[in-house]
């Protein structure tokens, strides 16, 4: 064994030895106030941002001056000047040099009209922080005073000017004494339309004020003030601020609950959005962005919107000052609601209302008024019977008349009686009595023109909801047949006695081309025979009525050509009626417009979905959905928030079917959950309804698990695809979907009906071309 040597040298490197120097101690800076221009600079980077807020600013005391047309005048966007014109009160001589100090201002001067605001400003601050980061200069002139004075922020200068009666402020070098934020400002293209929104964000909360935005001398935008009604004023500024395509689609929101009212417009879902840029949203006058609100306004479109698209609306909520904030953001674009539930729910209800009612009557009526006004426009194109008065009559070449009905030599192919009449009497039978016989021979051709047909009885019963609502009753005035059509059958029926005449029209004789109105396709045709009569067209009902009930040899009466009288009198459904049925999946319809296509899966899922609503509000108690107690809990650790949330709405969780309570101080256990999603996750599922919970209502909550479910059911219970339909299940169901709420789209949101009018056929043939 080797030893060591305890003198040997230590051959391991040694490190330098280190001193840690003690930290430096900040210097300690005396306090003391700050100078005024540093204050109102500070106060400038919340007010500020960029000239968009200047021009926020000014308007906004434009219009509390009670200004009826406000200019604005820019230069490179708004960097080099900012100049705001109106003819509001104006601001007096001595008030002028007050104006521009910090926290001075007319709108406020206690604690109790801080809590009750009116007004769009009231800190009193704007015009001070504005003042210190650029070139400002006032002018103004109020009424009885001799002249107008002009005064100078930078030097305090005061001196009389020349002016009408309002104010002018103009701005110039926004961030000139802080070179760091001008840096951050955008192009001028870019920072001029950040100014002309905020100027549309005003002018759409005050139709009653005009609005003018030049650019390097040019008008950019100009908005004249409107006049009329509230709702008249808030469209018309709409479509001149929007669109017109915004007013076209978008339906009126009037709507009281307590304290609150709402108006305003909400766009239909087929005007969804793939972004929320068409969305505003009012309070008192003033333009906010609050959560409650849109949450509200989306919840309302939940079931009629189809995936992420975003809803178009524009809301004006009036509501008590004292039950809202305004004092809780700096550019006071946030608000906080006293009562937040009670301002959800009528925003909600709001929208609803006004998107329930169905808008296929709408469509036709818009449709009617626009054909009339093209009509008024081209005055030369007059019909040919009753033509107005003092105007001739277009010439026209006569036309020979299409004579489906006229008598041919031969049997045509499709009129079966008469091909099988000569074996029919070769078979040995009874006569069959002449009075039995309807003549064939000497009737007369079917009209062209047929009356609208009328929904039968089998269609009205089922129509319960229809008939108790405005819908138009059609009124019958052809007797029914006693007797339903005789069935074919394979032994030969009663020959007739001549050649003359044929047995009375059964499923087979129907099918003729004598019967068939122009344009009419022997499908139709077919299905219409075997229906009730009330459905069948009147030149049937011609036949088969004197033949069951009144036997004679006379000819069956002609029936007339549909008068104008008579088709003013006839009913008017939105939807029209059906036609045929295509691949099982669509009908096909035919109102007053043009074509309708619907999916027929659709519509049928919307009607069950509200009916099985309806059931549910209208029952007496709480219905708590179905749960699934599951054998082990699913236990997940939980943050104090929803520790408390599930504590707090312990009884909300158990009408929406979930059990959930806690394991421990720091773990939630779920105990059941609703049997319809009993094979999903438990933790998932709990953790989604405790985040929804602790935001919003646990009624709004409730009332959305249980839209799921109902709509689940829905969708199972609806009719499907390629299941055929006779002609008096889709006119009933076309009856339905005119009554049932909503029926515009189903609960995913698809459209469960389009109309083609008839220039949009003709476009598609090139006719007129």
């Amino acid at each position: 064994m080797i030893g060591v040597n305890a003198s040997s040298p230590d051959l391991s490197p040694t490190l330098p030895e280190t001193t840690t120097a003690p930290e430096a101690q900040p210097e300690r800076r005396p306090i003391r106030d700050l100078p005024d221009e540093l204050i109102s600079q500070i106060a400038a980077g919340e007010v500020v941002e960029r000239p968009a807020s200047v021009v926020r600013e000014l308007v906004d005391n434009a219009l509390d001056s009670g200004a009826r047309q406000i200019t604005v005048r820019l230069l490179a966007g708004g960097v080099r000047l900012i100049a705001v014109e109106d003819d509001g009160c104006g601001i007096p001589r001595e008030e002028l040099p007050v104006a521009l100090r910090r926290h001075a201002t007319s709108k406020i001067t206690d604690l109790h009209d801080l809590e009750t605001v009116a007004t769009m400003g009231f800190r009193g601050e704007a015009l001070a922080a504005i003042a210190s980061v650029s070139e400002t200069s006032i002018l103004s002139r109020p009424a009885g005073q001799d002249s107008a004075y002009l005064l100078d922020a930078r030097s305090g200068e005061l001196r009389p000017a020349a002016r009408n009666q309002g104010t002018t402020v103009e701005v110039k070098e926004l961030f000139f004494s802080t070179p760091a934020r001008r840096k951050f400002l955008k192009t001028d293209a870019t920072e001029l339309a950040h100014c002309i929104e905020s100027v549309r964000r005003h002018a759409l909360a005050r139709p009653d004020v005009g609005f003018a935005i030049w650019h390097e001398g040019k008008l950019a935008e100009q908005w004249r003030a409107a006049t009329g009604t509230p709702e008249e004023a808030i469209s018309s500024r709409l479509a001149d601020v929007i669109s017109d395509k915004f007013v076209s689609n978008s339906v009126i929101v009037n709507h009281w609950a307590g304290p609150v009212h709402v108006t305003g417009r909400a766009g239909i879902p087929d005007a969804a959005r793939s972004r929320p840029d068409q969305q505003f949203c009012y309070v008192n006058g003033r333009f906010v962005r609050d959560k409650v609100l849109t949450h509200a306004a989306r919840a309302a479109y939940e079931d009629v919107l189809h995936g992420t698209k975003q809803p178009i609306f524009a809301l004006y909520i009036e509501i008590d000052p004292a039950r809202v904030d305004v004092n809780v953001h700096p550019t006071k674009i946030e608000v906080r609601f006293r009562d937040s539930r009670e301002v959800h729910q009528a925003v909600r209800h709001a929208i609803e209302n006004a998107l329930a009612t169905p808008r296929a009557a709408a469509v036709v009526e818009a449709a009617a008024a626009e054909a009339a006004s093209d009509a008024a426009r081209q005055p030369g194109l007059i019909a040919e019977e009753g033509a107005a008065p003092g105007k001739a009559a277009t010439q026209s070449w006569p036309q020979t008349r299409m004579a489906f009905g006229e008598e041919r030599v031969g049997t045509p192919v499709s009129d079966l009686a008469k091909l099988w009449a000569p074996m029919r009497e070769e078979a040995v039978a009874p006569a069959t009595p002449a009075s039995t016989a309807v003549p064939v021979a000497s009737e007369p051709a079917a009209p062209l023109l047929t009356p609208p047909l009328a929904p039968s009885t089998a269609a009205s019963e089922v129509l319960s909801v229809a008939a108790e609502t405005s819908v138009p009753a059609p009124v019958q005035t052809t007797a029914p047949a006693a007797t339903p059509p005789l069935a074919p059958s394979a032994t030969p029926a009663t020959p007739s006695t001549s050649a003359a005449t044929r047995p009375a029209p059964d499923s087979d004789s129907v099918d003729t081309v004598k019967h068939r109105p122009s344009g009419q396709s022997s499908y139709f045709t077919r299905n219409t025979a075997s229906a009730p009569a009330a459905y069948a067209p009147a030149a049937i009902k011609a036949e088969v009525a004197p033949a069951v009930s009144a036997p004679s040899a006379t000819p069956a009466p002609t029936a007339a050509r549909t008068t104008p009288a008579a088709a003013d009198s006839a009913p008017v459904w939105p939807l029209g009626r059906a036609v045929a049925q295509i691949h099982g999946v669509y009908i096909l319809a035919e109102n007053s417009q043009g074509m309708v296509i619907v999916d027929m899966h659709a519509a049928h899922e919307r009607i069950v979905y509200e009916q099985l609503k309806n059931s549910v509000n209208s029952s007496d108690g709480e219905q708590q959905i179905p749960s699934q107690p599951l054998l082990i809990p699913a236990t997940f650790a939980a943050t104090p928030e929803e520790v408390a949330t599930a504590e707090d709405h312990a009884e909300t969780l158990l009408a929406l079917g979930m059990e959930v309570s806690p394991f421990s101080p720091k773990t939630l256990a779920v105990r059941a959950v609703p049997a319809s999603l009993a094979q999903g996750d438990a933790v998932e599922l709990a953790r989604n309804v405790l985040a929804e919970l602790a935001q919003h209502d646990a009624s709004t909550v409730v009332q959305r698990a249980r839209n799921e479910i109902l709509a689940t059911m829905a969708c199972h219970g609806a009719v499907r695809a390629n299941r055929k339909l006779t002609l008096d299940e889709m006119n009933a169901l076309l009856r339905q979907m005119e009554v049932t709420e909503r029926s515009d789209q189903c609960n995913h949101g698809r459209p469960t009906w389009r109309q083609l009018s008839m220039k949009e056929l003709d476009a598609l043939f090139l006719r007129g071309r």
